[in-house]
Order: C-alpha cells, then sequence, then structure tokens
C-alpha cells in the first residue's frame, strides 16, 4: 500500500460547514434542472390533445429568466458569502416556494399540474436544514397555496384560465378540501424528510468525526512506520515494492521513496523469500561500497493469507535489521566465555605448576654451575642442563602471561619520565640472550616528555612492542624508532602520543583486525597474548592503540595516553 496517497486521501476532512455549502450549491443546481423540465413539460402539453392547463408563453419565459437570474446570483453570493448559511438555507427555501406558488397560480390554481412542485423546497428543507427547514418550507407553502386558492373563490386569476376553471370548482367546500389534502401532505412530507435529514446530519457528523480520528491515527501510524528503527518492506504478489520506511533507507542506502514501484529482485537481490520464515541473514552491498550484514523474516499479509485456496503469490512483509553490531556483541560475548575459561586454565595452571616450575628452573641452575666448573668433561650435560633451564624459564614467561591477560591489575597511575622508562625497557631486552648484537633503538623525542600511567604496566607494554617489532625486522639490519609528542584528542583533551615503528615487512592488511585476539599470532615462537595484554592495559589507562603500516615500510603501533585534567 502507498502511505503518501493513503495519508493524502485521509487528510481530505470537509467541515460541516463546507457540507452545508455544497449542499446548498446542489440545491440551486437541481432548481435549474427542476424548472428546465417544467419548460419542456409545459412545451409537450401544449398540444390540444391534452386537455391540461399551460402557462403562456410571454409568461413562462418571464418566469424562467427570473428563476435562471435569481438562481445564478445566489450561486455567487453563497460562494463569497461569509455570514449565516441556514439563514441563507432558509431564506432560498422560501423563495422556492414562492416561485413553485407563481407557476400554480398562472397554471390553474387548483386545477394546475405543478402542485407538486412544493415538494422539492419542503423535502430539500428537510434534508438540507433539519428540524425546521422541511417544515417552514411545509408552512410557506400551505399558506401560499391557501392564497392561491382564496383568489380563486373570489375569481381572481387570469383571464386565460375562466375557460379552465368552472365553478364548481370554485366552491368553497371543494377549495377547502384541496387546501387541507395538500397541506396535510405538505406537512407529511416535512415530517418525513425532517426525519431522514437528522438521520443524514447524525451519518455526517459521525463520518466527519470518524475521517478526523482516521487521519489522526494515519499520521500516528505514518510517524512510528517511518520512525521505527526496524526496516519495513511491503511487496505485492509479483514483488513489486509498495512500501519501504526510513530505517529501509538507513540500512540499505536506498532512498525509501526511490523503491516504490521497484522490482525486490532488482534491489535487493540477496533476499531468499523461499526459505522459511526463521532468522535469515545475507550480505549486502551499498552503493558506497560498504559492507552490512542483514538480518531478516518475511510474512503473508492477512488481507492475502485470508483466503487458502487462492493460488495467487501473497502480499508480503519484510522486517530488515543491520545485525553487524549484534554479531559484533556475539563475538564479543563468545570472546569473553573464551576469557573466563582462560581465566579459569591460568589459576589452574599457575597452582599446578608454577611451583614445581620454579623449583626445576632452580635445580637446573644449580646443575648448570656445577658441570659449567667441570669444563669439557660435562659439555653434553651442560647443554642439556642449559636446554632444561631456557624451557623452564620460556614455560614461566608464558604461565606469567596467562595470569596477567587472565587477571588484570588495577592500573596505580603517577607522573614518570618517558625515556627513562624505555632505557630500563632496553637494559632487560639487551641482557636476554636473543636479543641481536646488531639492533638499534632510536628516540625520535627531544626533550623531557613525562607521562601519567602505571610505570610497571607501561614497562610491560613497551617490551612487548619492542620484542614483538624486534622480531620482524630484516636480521642484521635491525631498527626500532620510538616517537612521541604531545597531542589533543577529539575532546580537547591533552594526551602523550607514542608510536612504536619498526623496518620490517609491515602487517598484512588481512590480519589487522585480528592483531590484538588473544591467541593470534604470526610469530613461530609466540603465544599470541602479548599484543593482547598491551591493548588491555592501555583500555585500562582510558587510551587507545591502532596499527598501521608505514607508507615507507614496516609496522607503526600508535598509543594515545591521555593525560589529567
Amino acid at each position: 500500500m502507498d502511505f503518501s496517497s493513503f495519508l493524502g486521501r485521509a487528510r481530505k476532512t470537509v467541515s460541516i460547514d463546507q457540507m452545508l455549502r455544497n449542499q446548498l450549491l446542489w440545491m440551486l443546481l437541481l432548481r435549474v434542472v427542476l424548472y428546465t423540465l417544467l419548460l419542456t413539460i409545459n412545451s409537450i402539453f401544449r398540444d390540444r390533445q391534452f386537455d391540461v392547463i399551460v402557462l403562456p408563453d410571454n409568461l413562462l419565459v418571464l418566469l424562467l429568466l427570473i428563476i435562471f437570474l435569481t438562481t445564478i446570483f445566489s450561486a455567487f453570493f453563497l460562494l463569497i458569502y461569509q455570514g449565516s448559511l441556514r439563514k441563507f438555507g432558509f431564506a432560498q427555501n422560501l423563495l422556492d416556494t414562492c416561485f413553485v406558488s407563481i407557476l400554480v397560480f398562472f397554471s390553474g390554481s387548483s386545477e394546475s399540474i405543478f402542485t407538486t412542485a412544493y415538494f422539492f423546497p419542503i423535502v430539500a428543507g428537510g434534508l438540507i436544514l433539519p428540524r425546521k427547514g422541511g417544515l417552514l418550507a411545509a408552512a410557506a407553502a400551505s399558506l401560499q397555496y391557501g392564497a392561491i386558492l382564496a383568489l380563486e373563490i373570489y375569481g381572481l386569476y387570469p383571464a386565460y384560465l375562466k375557460g379552465f376553471l368552472p365553478l364548481a370548482a370554485t366552491s368553497p367546500m371543494v377549495i377547502l378540501n384541496h387546501f387541507a389534502v395538500h397541506g396535510l401532505t405538505f406537512f407529511l412530507a416535512a415530517i418525513l424528510s425532517a426525519l431522514f435529514g437528522l438521520r443524514l446530519q447524525t451519518t455526517e457528523k459521525a463520518l466527519s468525526d470518524s475521517i478526523k480520528d482516521f487521519d489522526r491515527l494515519a499520521v500516528l501510524y505514518k510517524q512510528i512506520f517511518d520512525n521505527i528503527s526496524t526496516g519495513i518492506i511491503t511487496i505485492d504478489r509479483n514483488h513489486i515494492i509498495t512500501s519501504a520506511n526510513n530505517a529501509v533507507g538507513k540500512i540499505t542506502g536506498f532512498d525509501p521513496l526511490s523503491l516504490l514501484g521497484e522490482k525486490l529482485s532488482s534491489t535487493l537481490p540477496s533476499l531468499d523469500l523461499s526459505s522459511e520464515n526463521q532468522r535469515l541473514t545475507t550480505d549486502f552491498s551499498k552503493n558506497d561500497g560498504a559492507k552490512v550484514r542483514i538480518g531478516y523474516a518475511h510474512m503473508n499479509m492477512e488481507e492475502s493469507a485470508a483466503d487458502p485456496q487462492s493460488h495467487t503469490a501473497p502480499h508480503k512483509i519484510i522486517t530488515l535489521r543491520d545485525i553487524s553490531e549484534i554479531e559484533k556483541l556475539e563475538r564479543q560475548v563468545r570472546q569473553t566465555e573464551k576469557l573466563a575459561a582462560i581465566g579459569m586454565m591460568s589459576a589452574s595452571i599457575a597452582h599446578d605448576f608454577r611451583n614445581p616450575l620454579t623449583a626445576i628452573s632452580g635445580s637446573a641452575q644449580v646443575l648448570l654451575t656445577e658441570f659449567a666448573s667441570e669444563g669439557i668433561k660435562n659439555y653434553t650435560n651442560f647443554q642439556l642442563t642449559n636446554i632444561i633451564l631456557r624451557e623452564s624459564n620460556r614455560l614461566i614467561e608464558t604461565i606469567g602471561d596467562f595470569l596477567r591477560f587472565s587477571r588484570p591489575e588495577h592500573a596505580t597511575c603517577s607522573w614518570f619520565s618517558l625515556r627513562n622508562c624505555l632505557e630500563e625497557v632496553l637494559q632487560v631486552c639487551q641482557a636476554g640472550a636473543a636479543w641481536p648484537e646488531t639492533a638499534r633503538i632510536d628516540f625520535d623525542f627531544n626533550g623531557v616528555i613525562d607521562i601519567w600511567a602505571d610505570r610497571r604496566q607501561m614497562h610491560t607494554v613497551f617490551n612487548h612492542l619492542i620484542q614483538n617489532g624486534m622480531a620482524f625486522c630484516p636480521i642484521g639490519h635491525e631498527c626500532i624508532v620510538i616517537c612521541a609528542r604531545e597531542v589533543q584528542t577529539e575532546g580537547n583533551q591533552e594526551a602523550i602520543e607514542i608510536s612504536v615503528k619498526d623496518n620490517g615487512p609491515g602487517v598484512d592488511e588481512s590480519k589487522i583486525d585480528f592483531l590484538f585476539e588473544p591467541f593470534f599470532t604470526s610469530r613461530p615462537d609466540g603465544t599470541g597474548l602479548g599484543l593482547a595484554i598491551v591493548r588491555q592495559t592501555i583500555i585500562e589507562h582510558r587510551g587507545s592503540i591502532v596499527v598501521s603500516n608505514d607508507p615507507h615500510g614496516g609496522a607503526v603501533f600508535t598509543i594515545v595516553l591521555p593525560l589529567p585534567q
């Protein structure tokens, strides 16, 4: 259904005054039609074979001219009149009874064939002006008809009627009978027309109120339809789109008005309406190239579903939702469940393996010292013990990463020098056996830059970033550049931006979104927890971290740490 035309039709509400004005215009038009028909009847009955009384031509033309001119003037006056329309209607009814009385008087008085024309103003008054209009017209018609009969008794009528009005017809009793019968008929017609007029008026008022209520409901329904967050599309049995709300435009990128009249398969070809009405999903590409995940459902409309014997395709309602964020939240929930499992596993590992590994590492250290003092005699035992010590320490570090990630500590912030913290990290890194002698670390910032953070946690962050970057640097030409500067965030808050850049091959674009996920690693000896710990720590500091590729080569990890106000 087209809601724009639907709403426009509902807004065509006609006021009571406008209805009455239109009815009065129709009455004036019917007056012209009535007397035109009487002219025709008068011309037909002019033939000698009909023994009836007709108006002379001069009187007939004069009467019709007066009626037409009066009607034209009344219609023009009615269009510009701003006063009481009921008074105008009463005046027109009285004028109509006068026209009928003139016609009856000049066409034979009590013998006139046009006496029934009195019913026109009576019925019109009862329908258009209930209660008083018909009764007033009936009273006026009775009085005027009585006056005509009284003139007839005294012989006061046109001379050309003397051959048609015998003396017997002019006796008082016959005249009284004419008056009683016609007067009673006039008032009965007035009462019946008044009853019908009251019913018509009540019906019109109820219809007007219903149209107004319908108008308000249509506006309310249109507002709900356009502002609901769920996209709604209706299609006919030929799969032509008949309506679409604003949410459809937000989801698909199409203008809802441009979808009307289009084939569903040409705008949303990935929607499968042959599947059962369950949770259906599809991928959709907008005009700007953005890809969204759409969840949709469809159902038959009631008017088409009401006829089970129909073999034609039913009208359908299709609901759309952009579930990209919902699926992202679902992935986050699954990730949270995974992390909860990791936390339980980490606690178990720490409880069951950390202390034995520490004992193994300490024992291996003692054995390594003894084998080293014996020289080449126990060189093989020395190497084996060194392997035990190295792998024990690696397991202890892995367990520590699990514990740090599964049980993040609250950041205790303080002011400290960024350069001093980085130099301490470098001392620890350079003391490691795997640190290459050709590695070079450059600090690309001048002056003293202090940051507001947890010094111990930031030591871990910088250690992970430097070790991660060093793993991808070319052997023999390892270089890491660390930059820092003060910046303003979007909320006009001061912050420190720290970037760690290596000279490796950079990050694969397809892996950037997963780089900070737990257990995702491209290093053969990595656990996939280092960068996850880094992001977790930065978020704890209310900061942000992003990774990008430098145009000249290498990956760049950029940290923004807000400063206190």
